[in-house]
């Protein structure tokens, strides 16, 4: 069992930055794949990036690449989320979920409670 908490979020000058912390409980936590999803109002979750349990191997969707960058700290058990120049659109929950393995596609099996990121002009 895996337990995760986000942190870090709040309200974010457009072209600013911000970074988003989960902190995760266990072990084990180099084992597993870390992402990053968000929910906006009125639309469904989707992904943001993801990073495998060695840090070897990093995935972003093409709508934050090149402006966020997803980083681990194993030896803290935390996962981060760096927003640099974020936009409007990135106004969203962020969510950071876990899933055992190496893989970053398929189902992730423990989420956290989401962080609220607000991005104002």
């Amino acid at each position: 069992q895996v337990q995760l908490v986000e942190s870090g979020g709040g309200l974010v000058q457009a072209g600013g930055s911000l970074r988003l912390s989960c902190a995760a409980s266990g072990r084990t936590f180099g084992s597993y794949v870390m992402g990053w999803f968000r929910q906006a109002p009125g639309k469904e979750r989707e992904f943001v990036a993801a990073i495998r349990g060695s840090a070897d191997r990093t995935y972003y969707a093409d709508s934050v690449q090149g402006r966020f960058t997803i980083s681990r700290d194993n030896d803290k058990n935390t996962v981060y989320l760096q927003m640099t120049t974020p936009k409007h659109e990135d106004k969203a929950v962020y969510y950071c979920a876990a899933r055992p393995g190496w893989q970053f596609y398929g189902t992730y099996d423990y989420w956290g409670q989401g962080t609220q990121v607000t991005v104002s002009s």
